[in-house]
């Protein structure tokens, strides 16, 4: 549900932006942001990205499936080595990266869970809702709502 990860992935940045001392609402980190937002579905041919990315999508779906590879530890640590090395600043990696976590935190709330060790086969989670039902909209609106309550209690995007 591309919607609910862009929502997910915007407040977490949101928050976590001031604590790295970084601008929360540069359109640029904020961009990153949603991009690592979207980016662990990149193993989904059906998903926003996975639609976008074919013929890549698909490749990595036969090989790893949904929630493997993209939906671990592994890729989160992996993905933020190669930007730095690679010479990416470091805020833009860490919206990119705060996006990404938001994501694989989002799929953690569902039955299924992550296999956050992959290739481990366990599985971690926390299941409140199944993607897709009425409890989702739900816990995005809280989520994007308590985020909307700290701004307010906090004056701070700088």
């Amino acid at each position: 549900m591309a919607r609910s990860h862009v929502v997910v992935g915007l407040a977490t940045w949101i928050v976590v932006a001031p604590v790295l001392h970084v601008s929360a609402l540069d359109p640029i980190y904020l961009g990153l942001a949603v991009a690592g937002s979207l980016l662990p579905d990149i193993d989904h041919p059906k998903s926003w990205v996975g639609r976008r990315t074919r013929p890549v999508s698909t490749a990595i779906a036969s090989t790893f499936s949904h929630r493997g590879i993209t939906h671990s530890a592994l890729a989160v640590v992996g993905l933020t080595m190669l930007l730095l090395h690679a010479g990416y600043r470091r805020g833009g990696v860490s919206a990119l990266v705060v996006g990404y976590l938001s994501h694989l935190a989002a799929d953690m709330l569902t039955p299924q869970g992550l296999r956050l060790a992959w290739p481990l086969r366990g599985t971690w989670g926390l299941p409140l809702c199944r993607t897709g039902s009425a409890a989702e909209p739900l816990i995005v609106t809280a989520m994007a709502g308590g985020v909307a309550w700290w701004l307010w209690r906090h004056h701070t995007l700088g």
